[in-house]
């Protein structure tokens, strides 16, 4: 079994964002553990020689050149390296009501026609089937009435991805209130923690090792 960490955490043991992964670490059993930092391995955005390239190989079905090639190849290991996980856990904090611009070039990488998702009699089908997602994000505010429940983007944005590309199994958990009073951050930031470590148990309760 393998558990692939993405997360998006420049403050480092600032972030509460943080506190969310290593919480779901703790709890990981039988499990070899795959990291991705992307403060550190930021994923390419699609601009016009890689995107060309995409939709030449992808849609089309066209062979690249060793200079398009070389253009994909970060997307093709971010994609590879997503296909190898059984779990996947994606955790960032919430920007202007969604999520980061690098997490979601990070989602552009991996979401490839062919790969992870693909389009059968005009239909999407999502690839990812049996397999397990959790989205971590950490917002300043609070969503949970309106007019602020419709400005949330980032968890919903999140949980929509993965749910696309088939996966068996989605869930997310937002920690809110993050720059609130210390009292209602601290309440709000265990209440999700101990949310994280539920599901990691439940998910990693009946694993073992290979």
């Amino acid at each position: 079994m393998k558990t692939l960490l993405v997360h998006y955490t420049p403050r480092n043991e600032r972030s509460n964002t943080k506190k969310l992964v290593d919480a779901f670490r703790s709890q990981i059993k039988n499990s070899v553990i795959e990291e991705l930092n992307l403060s550190k391995d930021s994923p390419d955005f699609f601009l016009e020689d890689n995107l060309f390239a995409y939709i030449q190989r992808n849609y089309l079905g066209q062979e690249l050149t060793p200079e398009q090639k070389k253009s994909v190849a970060k997307m093709d290991r971010m994609t590879e390296q997503l296909l190898s996980a059984d779990v996947v856990v994606v955790a960032y904090p919430m920007y202007n009501f969604s999520m980061p611009a690098i997490v979601k070039a990070w989602f552009d990488s991996v979401m490839l026609k062919g790969k992870t998702w693909d389009a059968k009699d005009g239909t999407y089908v999502g690839l990812m089937q049996g397999k397990k997602a959790l989205v971590l994000v950490a917002s300043g505010g609070f969503y949970g009435k309106e007019p602020m429940t419709s400005m949330e983007h980032a968890l919903s944005l999140g949980k929509a991805e993965f749910q696309f590309m088939g996966y068996s199994d989605v869930r997310g958990i937002l920690a809110e209130g993050m720059s609130r009073e210390d009292e209602q951050r601290t309440l709000s930031l265990e209440k999700s923690i101990n949310q994280v470590q539920k599901i990691a148990q439940e998910w990693y309760a009946n694993t073992r090792t290979a």
